[in-house]
């Protein structure tokens, strides 16, 4: 009980965190390249300060090789940095509630990785999840009428493009983690600082830099500590006490804290449709996860495999 809350706690987090992210996106005249430098920059840094004071030299480790530098890099930018970039503009162009539910569909795409590109025949539980999602997905983007869209159709597309490369994001680290040599936190953070420097080739931080006001640090601030630190620790934290799949089922505190926060704060009107196909993608990730937990062992870094992609 003590792992289910905390992890709990950290889902509710990312649900926090992808509401603030609309509030940035659609109410702050905030340059999308500017605010993904700052973001992915300052979660950086803090992440490898982190990682240097409780791993020391280790923090380091990662470089040890050119292939798992070339790893490294592939994680940090068609991963974390896509990642980030594809769900800004989703929620920017859409709602956050949509966005997180079509990010949520990350592993149906892991699943459809491995049947193209492995050709690991699907199980059972993966066909049945897969209907599930498309229904679900279907009510919550046309409320039950296939001739309109919830949100617009280039918001549809981006939000499926962040469940591609958050499929990414929990694929290509693998091999950095396989064997426990490099701590998640130390991955992360390298990943996160490199996608950061990444983006400020693009904008650098000092350039037409938004004006600082009180509501924009609270808003960068709550995004860098409640959507990637503290939930981090605390996932971390709760994998003492529970095992990886009893800390993936409550994952889906995170939508739903969206949709409700969403409806509070943001406005959002929504209808029965919607909650109805929102719950059934919920409950096909369940069953992909439940119906895999058997024959697919977890790394640590795939436990929290949603650390920061709000």
């Amino acid at each position: 009980m003590k792992g289910i809350f905390w992890a709990t706690v950290a889902s509710a987090m990312f649900g926090i965190s992808g509401t603030v992210l609309q509030f940035i996106s659609q109410g702050q005249a905030i340059p999308t390249s500017w605010f993904l430098s700052a973001r992915t920059m300052g979660a950086g840094v803090v992440l490898l300060v982190i990682s240097l004071i409780l791993y020391g030299k280790k923090t380091f480790s990662v470089f040890k090789s050119w292939v798992e530098i070339a790893w490294l890099v592939a994680y940090a930018f068609i991963g974390l940095g896509a990642n980030l970039l594809t769900f800004y503009i989703a929620v920017q162009t859409g709602n956050a509630a949509a966005a997180t539910i079509l990010q949520y569909l990350s592993p149906l795409f892991i699943v459809l990785g491995s049947l193209v590109f492995k050709h690991q025949r699907p199980l059972r539980s993966d066909m049945i999840a897969f209907v599930v999602a498309l229904v679900g997905v279907f009510l919550a983007i046309t409320r039950g009428n296939i001739s309109q869209l919830a949100i617009p159709l280039n918001s549809l597309l981006w939000g499926i493009g962040s469940g591609i490369t958050a499929a990414c994001y929990v694929v290509l680290p693998r091999s950095l983690v396989r064997d426990y040599d490099h701590a998640p936190i130390t991955v992360l953070g390298w990943g996160t600082f490199l996608a950061g420097i990444g983006f400020n080739l693009v904008h650098p931080v000092w350039v037409n830099t938004p004006p600082i006001t009180g509501t924009l640090v609270a808003s960068m601030s709550t995004v860098i500590l409640i959507g990637t630190i503290l939930p981090f620790a605390l996932l971390l934290y709760s994998s003492h006490f529970a095992p990886s799949d009893v800390i993936s089922i409550v994952d889906a505190t995170q939508p739903v804290v969206t949709f409700i926060l969403s409806i509070l704060f943001l406005s959002l009107k929504i209808t029965l449709a919607e909650v109805i196909g929102s719950i059934l993608v919920i409950v096909a990730i369940y069953l992909l996860q439940r119906g895999r937990q058997k024959v697919i062992v977890t790394s640590p870094f795939e436990q929290e495999h949603s650390l920061i992609k709000h």
